[in-house]
């Protein structure tokens, strides 16, 4: 077999050149699309100390009715009437808007600092650094738009559990805090 003309080997190899853009193209609309339905089915709700001192976004691809809600059976929670929620696949942003009003609040086991407002008294989330990243837990009870659809709160007591096991859970189950 002879080779081809040259004309012909360089339109053969500008076809295939093409066709791999095309291909390329496709999987880039592609990875968009799939992009923009992941923001699609993320939703956002915003909470807030009564003062707006303190405040939070948090981001879940979760409906209202599969958020784990918990009533934590802890003193602190109780006298606060704490409902909180987490979502290990979200995000959450803190916002400070005063930061004289920011206090801190360490106890038990001081793995978490609990965010209080100074001014009004309302505990809006607790934070913590872990070896994942920083992560948070919100109070439910701050929510603008509190979802109506929201489960029964399960009633849960960490009382029995050590520190590193302490960690371990909320790396794993509290929300990734999102800093710009």
């Amino acid at each position: 077999m002879s080779p081809k003309p040259p004309d012909i080997l360089r339109k053969s190899h500008r076809h295939s050149e093409r066709k791999e853009r095309a291909t390329e193209k496709e999987d880039l609309r592609a990875q968009a699309a799939a992009a923009a339905d992941d923001i699609a089915v993320s939703h956002r709700y915003t909470g807030a100390c009564r003062c707006g001192a303190l405040g939070y976004n948090y981001t879940t691809a979760l409906s209202p009715a599969d958020w784990p809600v918990h009533a934590c059976e802890c003193s602190f929670c109780q006298r606060h009437g704490t409902l909180s929620t987490s979502d290990p696949a979200g995000a959450v942003e803190i916002s400070v808007n005063d930061a004289a009003a920011l206090e801190r609040y360490r106890f038990g086991l001081a793995t978490a600092d609990f965010l209080l407002c100074k001014r009004c008294g309302d505990y809006v989330a607790a934070t913590i650094e872990t070896s994942r990243g920083a992560r948070a837990i919100i109070n439910l009870k701050l929510l603008q738009d509190y979802p109506p659809d929201l489960p029964p709160p399960k009633s849960v007591s960490y009382e029995d559990e050590i520190r590193a096991d302490r960690i371990r859970r909320r790396a794993a189950q509290w929300t990734p805090i999102h800093t710009d």
